[in-house]
């Protein structure tokens, strides 16, 4: 069941009122609608799965609350370690064990050794990277005394359940979700139609954009070898631009339908391709995974080499991002990927400008607005390059992808795929006019004639209904 099929506008419609009118009655019965809904949410996929995800939240409910009360640090030590080592090893296990085969059978095959190994059948559970981070990140903060252990299973449940977030995020901590699952809650009229103008955009996003280039960068990338340079170079730009609308269009419709049922869960995306350097990037591109792996890989190795500045700097960036890469696929292609990204840092980390942000002034004169857009454009071109790497099937693949690029046609008009670019340009032309808000819609077209206005959001609903032709899974639905 993803967000854009029938069978969730079916689901939510029901959801919705039950839900809401659970509310009315008590915050606890609202969290077990909300639970039931979630877990239903999830069974609809796959229900044998379900009961790892019922598996993971008890088993991190029980070594967090018994962290808590003990007061032996060793038996604390152990249960932490144990915990820990369950939920990593459940991630290895269906993400990265036919990574780590196949991965060994090809370094014997160099060698010419042949052998009997062979990959096995494993299906990788839907969104088990984002609620086995929310698990490990909860049980780290108790660790750390920098969160409290929750006595209600119900509230905790629902915060590694959360329906909206479940699936490909954003990665919530308990601080964020927990508070809001304690209190009352009365339905906020300006909440929900802003939350329904942010399911619109990411419909927009995910439909009349992601599902549009894709049907361009699939067969500009299958055939890489025989593609004119210039189309190439299309392919690369098309991809990065349908890999954010169709993450950013999902987290947008996560925020959106947390919003309608009265929860404000973490921004996932600050329009990042409008950013001037590596660092600003990823401060606004999957913002909570990038503070997850702030907080718990690259602060504490930065902390244990503190006497050696820079050196702790760079094993952290490049650790982090490393990290980073393998998570975001079992595939050598997304290791270079990170680590291509770590080392965008090296300068600044030798310069030691890493850790400090471009002053802006209010008013800029004309040659530092053109210096801005010329950082722009130069980040994302660096972006659009490296994504290669996390489209392509193979490190050989991006290599000769690129390769091919270094080519005078590379610079020529292309002549095909040209139907795609005006839905480019409107994602971009709207969020650049609304990169200090929240999302697209949060305030575009706001101070319109509600005729105007309303006749612009039915063509955006006509656009997805034109689009719609066949329903596309989300690209971070594999992460």
């Amino acid at each position: 069941m993803i967000f854009n099929s029938i069978p969730f506008a079916i689901f939510f419609v029901f959801f919705y009122f039950l839900y809401w009118l659970a509310a009315a009655r008590s915050t606890k019965i609202r969290n077990i609608i909300l639970l039931i809904g979630s877990y239903f949410f999830y069974a609809w996929w796959d229900w044998q799965f379900l009961f790892l995800l019922i598996g993971v939240t008890l088993v991190t409910y029980i070594s967090a609350n018994y962290i808590s009360k003990t007061i032996n640090e060793k038996s604390k030590s152990i249960v932490f370690a144990l915990n820990i080592i369950v939920s990593i090893g459940i991630l290895v296990y269906f993400k990265y064990t036919n990574f780590f085969i196949s991965s060994f059978i090809n370094l014997l095959d160099s060698f010419g050794f042949k052998t009997n190994l062979s990959v096995l059948q494993i299906i990788l559970p839907l969104g088990i990277s984002f609620y086995l981070f929310r698990a490990i990140s909860y049980i780290l903060d108790v660790k750390n005394g920098k969160a409290k252990a929750r006595i209600d299973l119900l509230l905790f449940a629902n915060h590694i359940a959360f329906f909206p977030s479940l699936i490909s995020g954003p990665i919530d901590r308990a601080k964020t979700l927990i508070p809001q699952l304690e209190k009352e809650i009365k339905f906020d009229y300006s909440q929900t139609t802003d939350g329904l103008r942010q399911i619109l955009w990411g419909l927009f996003k995910k439909i009349v954009v992601a599902d549009n280039l894709a049907a361009a960068t699939l067969p500009i990338f299958d055939g890489y070898l025989t593609m004119q340079p210039n189309i190439l170079l299309l392919g690369a730009f098309y991809f990065s631009i349908q890999l954010y609308a169709d993450f950013s269009g999902y987290s947008d419709m996560a925020i959106g339908i947390a919003k309608l049922l009265g929860f404000n869960i973490t921004k996932n995306f600050d329009f990042p391709y409008f950013s001037q350097s590596v660092s600003e990037f990823w401060r606004k591109w999957h913002i909570s995974l990038t503070s997850w792996l702030t907080d718990y890989i690259f602060t504490p190795i930065s902390i244990h080499l503190r006497d050696y500045p820079k050196l702790s700097l760079f094993v952290g960036i490049i650790t982090t991002f490393l990290i980073s890469g393998l998570w975001h696929g079992a595939n050598w292609t997304f290791v270079v990927w990170g680590a291509l990204h770590g080392l965008y840092y090296v300068p600044s980390i030798i310069m030691g400008t890493m850790l400090s942000k471009k002053k802006k002034n209010k008013e800029q004169t004309l040659i530092q607005k053109l210096s801005d857009y010329k950082n722009m454009l130069g980040l994302f071109l660096l972006i659009m390059l490296t994504n290669v790497f996390f489209k392509a099937q193979s490190i050989q693949q991006a290599v000769t992808y690129l390769m091919r690029l270094v080519s005078l046609e590379t610079f020529q008009i292309p002549t095909l795929y040209k139907s795609q670019f005006p839905a480019v340009i409107i994602l971009l032309s709207i969020e650049w006019s609304q990169k200090n808000a929240s999302h697209g819609l949060q305030n575009f077209g706001i101070k319109w004639p509600q005729v105007v206005r309303w006749l612009f959001y039915f063509i955006l609903v006509a656009l997805i209904f034109i689009y719609n032709n066949k329903e596309q899974q989300f690209i971070y639905f594999q992460f």
